[in-house]
C-alpha cells in the first residue's frame, strides 16, 4: 500500500502557480523539510490533471539507483531519451547539487519551451553563482521549511482539535520541532531521528561539503549559537569562549562556519536594523535555529530559556509567512522584530509573560515613531488583551491564525 501523502497546500499552491511557465521551479531549504515529498505531492497533483505518467520524469539523486546519472552527460541523455514528442514533459529532480554542472544541464532544458521543470536542493549556494547567471530571472525561489504548528495539527488530523490537544501537542512542539518524519514518528523515536538529522546536517552539509576537518569544533560552535538564541552574537565572543575551554580557533574560521550554517540552512541570521538612522547595522546580528528540535537535539531539554525558545519559533514562523525580519534597535532600546514585505511591515515584541508593575514590552513599541501594526506576543495566556492599543497575542492563537 502507498504511503498516504498529507497536503501542504501554501507550497503546493507555489509550485502549481507556476506549472507550464518558463519559470524553474527551485524549492531550497534544510534537508529533511519537506522538499522531496513536496516533489511528490507535485506529482500527483499532475497525475490527478490527467497528465499521463510518461510525461512525468522523477529522478532523487538521494538514491543509490541513479548514482550513473552524475555524470551531467549522462543525465542529460537519459532524460532526452524520455521526451515524448509533441507532448509537455514534466521535470521533477531532487536533490540536484549531486549531479556535476547541474546547472548547464538545466540551462540547456530550459530552452526546450516543452518542459516543466523543478528542482531541489539542500544548500543555499545552489541559487548563486554560475545557475544566477545562467538562468537570470528564469527561475522562481520556493523556500521550504519544517512545518508550522498548524501544519503539525494537519498532519496529526486534528481539524478541529480541543484546547487540551493543542497544548499538548505545541509542548510538543517545543521539544521536537516540526520535521514531517518527525512529527509523524512514534514517541519513542522522535529523538533519534532528530538526531540523525542534525548530525548529518553537520557532517555532510556543513562539514564535508566545505572539506572541513574538525568536527569537533563545527559541533562546538553550533551548540554555541544554539545557546546564545535571542543573544547578539559576535564572532570574536566565541573565539574568546572556546579558547577559554582550550580549543584553538581563529576569528576567520569562526566566520566561514557561521556561513557554513546559513548556507545549510541550519542557522539564519537576523541583522539589526536602526529604526532611528533607517540602517542596517552590519557588525552584529541575532541568530536563530530553523528548527527548535535541533535546538533540543543541540542543547538538550532547558526549561529555564522558554523565552528564548518563543523567540525563535516566532522568527521562523515570520520567514515561514514570507516576512524579511530584522532585529530593530531604537535608541538604546530593542525591538524584538521588524517583519517586512512589500506592502506590510509589523513590529513585535516577544515575551514568555508580561512584567508584574511595568509596561516595558509595549513601552518600546510605543515609541516607535509611524503607524504600522504593533503587536507583542506571549507565551501564557495574559489576563489583558489590549495595552495602550496595542494588542497582546498568545503563541498558540497567533500561530494558528
Amino acid at each position: 500500500m502507498k504511503p498516504e501523502l498529507i497536503d501542504r497546500p501554501d507550497y503546493l499552491k507555489k509550485l502549481t502557480d507556476f506549472k507550464d511557465t518558463e519559470f524553474i521551479k527551485v524549492l531550497t531549504g534544510v534537508r529533511r523539510s519537506g522538499k522531496s515529498y513536496l516533489l511528490l505531492l507535485y506529482r500527483q497533483y499532475l497525475l490527478d490533471q490527467n497528465i499521463d505518467k510518461k510525461q512525468i520524469i522523477y529522478l532523487s539523486f538521494e538514491d543509490f539507483d541513479n548514482i550513473d546519472l552524475y555524470e551531467p552527460k549522462k543525465l542529460y541523455a537519459y532524460l532526452k531519451q524520455r521526451f515524448i514528442l509533441n507532448k509537455k514533459m514534466y521535470i521533477l529532480l531532487d536533490e540536484i547539487q549531486y549531479v556535476k554542472e547541474w546547472q548547464k544541464i538545466l540551462n540547456s532544458l530550459r530552452l526546450n519551451q516543452n518542459l516543466d521543470l523543478t528542482i531541489t536542493g539542500s544548500n543555499s549556494d545552489l541559487l548563486s553563482g554560475e545557475l544566477a547567471t545562467l538562468l537570470s530571472g528564469r527561475y522562481i525561489e520556493i523556500k521550504v521549511y519544517p512545518l508550522s504548528f498548524k501544519e503539525m495539527l494537519a498532519f496529526n488530523k486534528k481539524d478541529s482539535p480541543s484546547e487540551k490537544e493543542i497544548n499538548n501537542l505545541y509542548q510538543e512542539y517545543v521539544q521536537y520541532g516540526g520535521f514531517p518524519a518527525v512529527v509523524l514518528a512514534k514517541e519513542e523515536l522522535k529523538q533519534t531521528i532528530l538526531s540523525g538529522i542534525y548530525n548529518t546536517i553537520l557532517v555532510n552539509d556543513v562539514g564535508s561539503k566545505n572539506g572541513l576537518r574538525e568536527p569537533e569544533l563545527v559541533t562546538l560552535v553550533a551548540k554555541y549559537l544554539s545557546s546564545t538564541v535571542g543573544q547578539l552574537v559576535n564572532p570574536n565572543k566565541i573565539v574568546n569562549t572556546l579558547k577559554s575551554a582550550h580549543f584553538n580557533i581563529s576569528y576567520n574560521a569562526v566566520q566561514r562556519y557561521l556561513k557554513y550554517f546559513e548556507d545549510a540552512y541550519l542557522f539564519y541570521k537576523a541583522d539589526r536594523y536602526d529604526i532611528s538612522g533607517r540602517k542596517i547595522l552590519a557588525s552584529q546580528g541575532k541568530y536563530y535555529l530553523v528548527d527548535t528540535g535541533l535546538r533540543t537535539q543541540a542543547l538538550g531539554e532547558r526549561i529555564n530559556d522558554r523565552g528564548s525558545i518563543l523567540e525563535n519559533i516566532v522568527y521562523i514562523e515570520l520567514l515561514r509567512r514570507g516576512y524579511q525580519v530584522q532585529i530593530g534597535k531604537l535608541a538604546d532600546k530593542e525591538i524584538d522584530f521588524i517583519a517586512t514585505k512589500p506592502h506590510d511591515k509589523e513590529y513585535i515584541q516577544v515575551t514568555y509573560t508580561l512584567p508584574e508593575n511595568s509596561t516595558r514590552e509595549t513601552d518600546n513599541l510605543l515609541q516607535i515613531p509611524n503607524n504600522y501594526k504593533k503587536i507583542v506576543i506571549t507565551g501564557r495566556y495574559e489576563e489583558k488583551e489590549m495595552i495602550a492599543g496595542i494588542p497582546i497575542i498568545n503563541i498558540k492563537d497567533w500561530l494558528l491564525n
